[in-house]
C-alpha cells in the first residue's frame, strides 16, 4: 500500500469542510434547543389562556344562561 502526502491546501480545504460541518451541526442543536423551549413556552400560554377563557365563560353561563354573544354589538341573545 502507497501512502501519499496532501497538499497543504487540501489540507486546509479538508479541515474547512469539517470545520463547517462542525458548526452547522451545533447550529441545528441549538436550533432545537430553541425550538422546543418556544414551543412549550407557547404551549404554557396557550394552556393559560383556554382556562382563562373557560372561567370567563364559566362565569357568562352563569349570569346569563344559554345562548350566544355578539361582541361587535355588546348583546347576549338566550336560546
Amino acid at each position: 500500500m502507497e501512502t501519499k502526502v496532501l497538499t497543504q491546501e487540501e489540507i486546509t480545504q479538508l479541515k474547512d469542510l469539517q470545520d463547517k460541518r462542525k458548526n452547522l451541526s451545533e447550529q441545528f442543536g441549538l436550533l432545537e434547543i430553541n425550538y422546543e423551549t418556544q414551543k412549550q413556552s407557547l404551549l404554557y400560554q396557550l394552556n393559560q389562556l383556554l382556562q382563562e377563557e373557560d372561567k370567563i365563560g364559566s362565569q357568562l353561563q352563569q349570569k346569563y344562561g344559554d345562548g350566544t354573544i355578539n361582541l361587535d354589538k355588546g348583546e347576549f341573545t338566550s336560546n
